[in-house]
């Protein structure tokens, strides 16, 4: 390489490194609470990302597993919403959305929220969604938005979530620019649009693992290669992530947990919940809710969700 081109090799990489001094200089610090196997995944990508990050989860180990990434650890929600204007939760139930803003030392008490907003993650309750929404906007001014999201712990440090979203347009906007850097985002309405979104979503995705777990023991039973059958498959109509993801961790008995099955019975009984004060009709829904309830009968709640398979097969996976 002569000189002239090692000039402007130098050029060049000079005014890279000057627009990532921008990018990261125009990054805020964002707040999560719940550090847990999707906060990993959040918390990772808003790192490479170039956001600062504080959070708080209730679990040590999981504190000290995110502070060697580099998250600095807070004391408390509150410390948390105090220190960003963008407040990240994911935790694993309604009641823990509750605690984590009403509970003590929880986001309701930052006196000065205006300005500031909520962005729930979590998979809660519909009721105790908009009540909190409500509750955070009389106390101190804050906004709030339920975004739960699908795609597991992979998809988020990657950038690839499917995020549905319920909130007012002026929080929307506030949070647009975060969120296409975690998937894709999507308002569906106001305040508890996001957790509509997310019940038919899993209504979709559980009923389906079931589904899944039927074709393996089948395809086994057969006798063929079923690791094959996402390739087989995929430019015909039964082609699709959840296939490409879910059958090949069956065909192995990888039930390794990305997430739980009792977390997965959970949002079936949400499901079922929210359909009955409906009156709407659910029956696949309502089988994937029996064969999850004897899945963790038979004590592997602890498991991934696509042990199911062996409630068919009969298999006993390993804890």
């Amino acid at each position: 390489m002569n000189a002239c081109n090692t000039s402007d090799a130098h050029d060049k990489q000079h005014a890279h490194d000057k627009r990532q001094e921008v990018f990261m200089s125009d990054k805020t610090t964002i707040g999560f609470i719940g550090l847990g196997k999707m906060g990993a995944g959040f918390t990772t990508r808003l790192l490479d990302s170039g956001y600062g990050v504080v959070g708080y989860d209730i679990d040590d180990a999981c504190c000290q597993a995110a502070k060697a990434r580099g998250v600095e650890i807070a004391a408390s929600p509150a410390e948390v919403a105090e220190r960003a204007d963008i407040i990240q939760v994911c935790v694993i139930s309604t009641a823990a959305v509750e605690a984590v803003i009403l509970g003590e030392g929880g986001i309701v008490e930052v006196d000065q929220g205006g300005g500031k907003t909520v962005v729930d993650h979590s998979t809660t309750e519909l009721d105790t969604t908009k009540r909190l929404a409500e509750t955070l906007a009389q106390r101190n001014g804050m906004q709030f938005v339920d975004a739960p999201v699908s795609g597991g712990p992979g998809a988020a440090a990657e950038g690839r979530l499917a995020i549905m979203a319920g909130g007012e347009q002026a929080a929307i906007d506030t949070i647009q620019p975060l969120m296409a850097t975690l998937g894709q985002f999507t308002r569906m309405g106001e305040v508890g649009a996001g957790q509509a979104t997310k019940l038919i979503n899993q209504a979709l995705v559980l009923s389906n693992y079931c589904v899944i777990a039927e074709a393996c023991n089948l395809g086994n039973r057969f006798g063929i290669d079923v690791s094959k059958i996402p390739e087989a498959l995929s430019s015909g109509y039964a082609g699709s992530n959840l296939l490409n993801d879910l059958l090949p961790r069956m065909v192995e008995g990888d039930f390794e947990p990305r997430g739980y099955a009792r977390q997965i019975l959970k949002d079936l009984h949400m499901l079922q919940d929210a359909a009955n004060g409906l009156n709407v009709a659910m029956p696949m829904a309502g089988t994937a809710n029996a064969l999850y309830s004897l899945l963790i009968a038979q004590g592997k709640g602890e498991l991934d969700g696509a042990a199911i398979v062996s409630l068919l097969e009969g298999s006993n996976p390993e804890h």
